[in-house]
């Protein structure tokens, strides 16, 4: 899966998103994931709903005459027009306050006596994040586990009529596996094709490998905070990898935007994406990213007016790299990967394998996206284990025939992508 995450807030009503689409599909995504498009509660924002069977107002353009569901449901038809599956966020662990299923059930929400019990999350310095405008769904102790189930079916049912096939499980480590295996098949025997992807960052690997042996076809992985040295992500990758594919991000709606983050540093963008793509079975994109944008996207705040002038233009790039996902089967699976010793610290050098046979990959990436770095290797192909050649297929300046020794001088955060194996 290539996937970009169109945000509903910056992108405006549903009539606004042809653009972001054609942009999306000319780069050569196939999926668009957008984040809950249904009417949030009184805080406004998009992951506190309070009713899921209603769409957000932000996104609806009241002059068109049309239903609500028609202006997405034309919104969905001219994303498959360009060849694109629609995913969308599935907030099931908890839902507004002030939503009228904390009234109308309030067996379904999680209580300490007759207070509503929101949400929390502990940060890594020990400070704990209460969100007050959210209710807790409680799917393991609710005297009506039942009915809770049923509700939710419909929510999903409600979403696959309007042309959505992929869900992006809102923190699902945080809903009961079985709870979620029900969820999941109840879905697939209506509707075999849909695609499910659990949401399990901050999770330990086995909290990871727990929630996807639910049923999910993908877990999203943490490539985008690696460092490209210490061993957690390899280690994570290798307990997880045979449960379910990952997929891997340069940044999300949830993080920092990169381009801030690294000091206005282009290198850096480039060097991160192509990294997460070849890395994981999946890569998703969010909005923006192509264009250098500085501001972190919020899900209260962020209006179509935030939409910045592109300080870079990285479109060519992005479809260089997904068109190198899509032509190579070794970077579309979650096969082994072996961190390579090299006698340049500031080097990445990594071998994949295909699981199925479809050849091997070498990547060498200068960790620096600051300054140029010298790589060279005596033989490439002792790193390989099968006989054809090796094909240089990088980005950029790939370059005709792989000599041995092989010298090549990587610019700040360049990457070198060989690969055996047809195409």
């Amino acid at each position: 899966m290539k996937i970009y995450n169109l945000f509903p807030l910056l992108a405006g009503p549903f009539g606004d998103w042809k653009p972001h689409l054609e942009r999306a599909a000319a780069m050569g995504f196939d999926w668009v994931f957008v984040n809950p498009i249904q009417r949030p509660g009184h805080s406004g924002s998009l992951y506190s709903i309070a009713d899921y069977f209603k769409i957000n107002p932000n996104l609806l353009d009241p002059e068109s005459g049309k239903s609500p569901e028609t202006q997405v449901r034309q919104m969905v038809a001219q994303a498959h027009d360009l060849g694109l599956n629609m995913m969308i966020d599935l907030v099931i662990n908890h839902c507004a306050v002030d939503s009228s299923l904390v009234k109308a059930h309030p067996e379904w929400c999680v209580r300490e006596g007759d207070r509503l019990v929101n949400p929390y999350c502990l940060e890594e310095d020990g400070t704990k994040t209460v969100w007050g405008d959210l209710a807790q769904l409680d799917h393991r102790h609710s005297s009506d586990v039942e009915g809770l189930r049923r509700y939710l079916d419909d929510v999903i049912l409600y979403l696959v009529e309007l042309g959505f096939t992929g869900f992006r499980c809102d923190a699902a480590y945080q809903i009961p596996r079985d709870f979620w295996r029900q969820i999941i098949e109840d879905a697939r025997s209506r509707h075999p094709d849909l695609v499910f992807a659990a949401e399990t960052l901050g999770c330990s690997p086995h909290e990871t490998r727990e929630t996807a042996s639910a049923g999910f076809d993908y877990v999203f992985n943490s490539a985008k905070w690696w460092d490209f040295s210490s061993p957690w992500l390899l280690e994570q990758y290798e307990l997880t990898r045979q449960i379910a594919p990952s997929i891997g991000f340069p940044e999300s709606h949830d993080t920092e935007r990169l381009f801030s983050e690294s000091g206005n540093n282009v290198e850096a963008l480039k060097q991160r994406y192509l990294f997460v793509a070849l890395f994981s079975t999946g890569v998703m994109m969010p909005i923006g990213y192509e264009y250098g944008f500085r501001n972190r996207l919020h899900v209260v705040a962020t209006r179509p007016e935030h939409w910045e002038e592109p300080a870079v233009d990285l479109t060519d790039f992005i479809t260089r790299v997904n068109r190198i996902k899509s032509d190579y089967p070794v970077f579309q699976e979650e096969g082994p990967i072996q961190k390579l010793d090299h006698p340049n610290p500031t080097l990445l050098l990594f071998w994949k394998a295909s699981t199925s046979g479809n050849g091997e990959a070498l990547v060498a990436l200068n960790k620096d996206p600051w300054n140029r770095q010298h790589f060279h290797c005596y033989d490439l192909y002792r790193h390989v284990q099968a006989a054809t050649p090796l094909q240089d297929v990088s980005p950029e300046w790939p370059v005709e025939h792989l000599p041995t020794p092989f010298d090549f001088e990587l610019g700040p955060g360049m990457g070198r992508v060989m690969v055996s194996g047809m195409a």
